[in-house]
């Protein structure tokens, strides 16, 4: 059930150019259903609350589930991510941790530019590992504002690579597609409206395994993307499970006054 924490995941999607597109700091809860129907269950909660400084950015994720199989069978899965972005969008540190009916999986990791490379090293459960990742592997804030900066400009399809530190360990190749107006799912009767700012644009993503080049994606994303870097009305789909996620509390923060570079 590792696949329920794909929906955030995934929106690492997309030049790790600060001043481009930039995100706006904000704090974005969201209710959790499985399946996209009116009266789908409630199967959790989760947060992505990005603050920033001068330094960079800090991302933290928070996401709580539980499904109930048969009457008396029940799943629940806990994913927490921790992490830093540099400003210049040139490396990650950061920290998992994922429960699994109460088994723990705690993940560390750092990626970092160094010339023309950009190496991981990972220590998880299963042991450590490094690799190099594809030269224009984005990290997670910095994808984000190059996914908007791309609709922004009116690109209707375009691939990318980033990287993601919760379900793959890895590079994601991703391909996005602009979706025609009022294509997504509608809100659900009882939902309150949250009044996000700025333009937005519904899209369509597909994510393979970046370095292993596979055909068959892992999951495919459907959402509406602000141009503040917020998302809503997500609809993920793993071949085995529809898990949507509509965003229910919203608050934005004003980004620090820096210095320019």
């Amino acid at each position: 059930m590792r696949k329920l924490v794909c929906f955030l995941a995934a929106v690492s999607a997309l030049s790790p150019h600060w001043a481009a597109a930039e995100m706006l700091p904000h704090r974005a809860e969201y209710a959790l259903r499985l399946g996209p129907a009116a009266n789908a269950p409630r199967i959790g909660t989760a947060v992505q609350d990005l603050t920033q400084d001068c330094g960079g950015w800090h991302l933290k994720r928070d996401i709580n589930s539980e499904i109930a199989i048969t009457p008396s069978w029940k799943m629940s899965v806990v994913s927490k991510l921790d992490g830093e972005e540099p400003r210049s969008g040139n490396g990650l540190r950061y920290r998992t941790l994922q429960v699994q009916n109460g088994n723990e999986r705690e993940t560390r990791g750092k990626v970092q530019r160094a010339g023309k490379e950009l190496r991981a090293e990972i220590v998880a459960p299963n042991g450590p590992k490094q690799f190099v990742l594809p030269p224009p592997t984005l990290m997670p804030v910095a994808s984000i504002g190059h996914l908007v900066e791309r609709l922004g400009a009116g690109a209707a399809s375009f691939p990318a690579l980033a990287f993601d530190a919760e379900v793959i360990g890895d590079a994601f190749l991703v391909d996005v597609t602009e979706l025609d107006p009022g294509v997504l799912r509608g809100r659900r009767p009882g939902d309150r409206a949250i009044d996000v700012p700025g333009r937005s644009w519904p899209v369509f993503m597909t994510f393979t395994r970046g370095r292993e080049q596979q055909q068959k994606p892992l999951f495919t994303l459907k959402t509406q993307v602000f141009e503040s870097g917020v998302l809503d009305r997500l609809t993920v789909e793993t071949g085995l499970v529809v898990v949507t996620a509509d965003l229910v509390n919203l608050e934005m923060r004003k980004p620090p006054a820096c210095p320019r570079s």
